[in-house]
């Protein structure tokens, strides 16, 4: 499965300048509103060491990381979802996008203007809440109007369950909640609510985005934002973004190493990104290990070996047989797949295995 974030925040918060540090793309970023005109859309590779490792012991034609989409849309402002603005011609742009990531401004300086006048992230969290909001409130009453007349005239069950489904949420936009507060009752009505493609239904991950002193501790801004959202189910993250851009510009690995380390961080921010983004939606990786290529596969945790077999075709999850599984741990210490096969470290499993992370995969199949 490809994960597929999409950025938002205000105007001049430095959304586009954390997107050029996650992604191969250059977004535009400036000092001006509105800068970031067509949603820019880059990816950047899930950092895997055990990858490397498997590299080293398959010797293989090639290797395949898992990747994260990246998609960038103009910087909101309030009124955006009543066509303020730029960003709301953007917001469907997001729409398909597995979860959020909310850039705050946590730092002061003169030189980069507010679109507010003053640095506030728990107001300015509050206002682009408020506008994504008001676009699932548009988004669910549009819908309503339609499947209200099936249900009514057409006597459909489906239809009547999805009314019920869609008015619980509209209850709770209109009390100036986001979606995500609905807790579905069922998997049908998790369905319906999946379907509807609700922007604050969708798992958040709050950037802080900090001047470089306070890169490794953040700071007031910070401590505030932390305060405002202890309540919600969304991880926090703290980055630096211009002084990590300038990072990701150097072209000497050791010499980003020893730059991250002048500044009191032991990962990159791009790495911590992904990795709270894997957490955030509780995600994992198997790995497939040939001759022709060692690749990464994202997968959902808990997800049974069929499931997983789907990620690389479909046709695999229809005639799933069986998967052969080594544990990670045991191909790096034992070297090959032959000498885990002869130590009996192989294991045969069907369609109630559920897959741990780093699993070594092969799946047989019949279509």
């Amino acid at each position: 499965m490809a994960v597929k974030c999409g950025i938002v925040g205000l105007p001049n918060v430095g959304k586009s300048t954390l997107f050029n540090c996650i992604s191969s793309s250059k977004a535009q970023a400036a000092n001006f509103p509105f800068c970031t005109i067509e949603p820019n859309v880059g990816s950047t590779v899930v950092p895997d060491a055990r990858l490397t490792v498997l590299e080293q012991l398959v010797h293989p034609k090639r290797v395949v990381p898992a990747t994260v989409e990246i998609v960038d849309i103009a910087g909101l402002v309030k009124g955006a979802s009543k066509g303020e603005g730029l960003g709301n011609q953007f917001l469907a742009n997001i729409r398909e996008t597995d979860a959020i990531l909310h850039v705050l401004r946590c730092f002061d300086d003169a030189n980069v203007v507010h679109v507010d006048g003053s640095v506030d992230p728990v107001r300015d969290k509050e206002v682009i809440d408020l506008e994504l909001q008001f676009k699932d409130l548009e988004t669910i009453t549009n819908r309503l109007a339609k499947v209200q007349k099936q249900a009514q005239t057409g006597g459909d069950k489906q239809a009547k369950k999805a009314v019920d489904v869609m008015l619980r949420y509209k209850e709770v936009l209109e009390q100036g909640k986001n979606a995500r507060e609905v807790t579905p009752d069922n998997p049908d009505e998790e369905k319906i609510a999946r379907e509807m493609c609700l922007l604050t239904n969708k798992p958040v991950m709050y950037i802080c985005n900090v001047d470089e002193a306070s890169a490794k501790n953040g700071n007031k801004y910070v401590d505030a934002v932390r305060e405002a959202v202890k309540g919600e189910d969304a991880e926090i993250l703290v980055i630096a973004a211009k002084i990590e851009s300038e990072i990701a510009e150097l072209e000497d690995f050791e010499e980003r190493e020893m730059f991250l380390q002048e500044i009191g961080l032991k990962d990159s921010g791009v790495v911590r990104l992904i990795q709270a983004a894997y957490s955030l939606l509780n995600l994992q990786t198997y790995f497939t290990a040939g001759e022709p290529e060692v690749r990464a596969w994202t997968i959902n945790k808990g997800d049974k070996a069929p499931r997983a077999a789907g990620v690389i075709h479909t046709d695999f999850e229809k005639g799933f047989i069986r998967a052969e599984v080594i544990r990670y741990e045991d191909y790096i210490t034992l070297g090959s797949e032959a000498a885990c096969r002869a130590a009996g470290k192989l294991n045969s499993e069907g369609k109630d295995y559920v897959v741990q992370d780093g699993d070594v995969m092969h799946f047989l199949f019949n279509v």
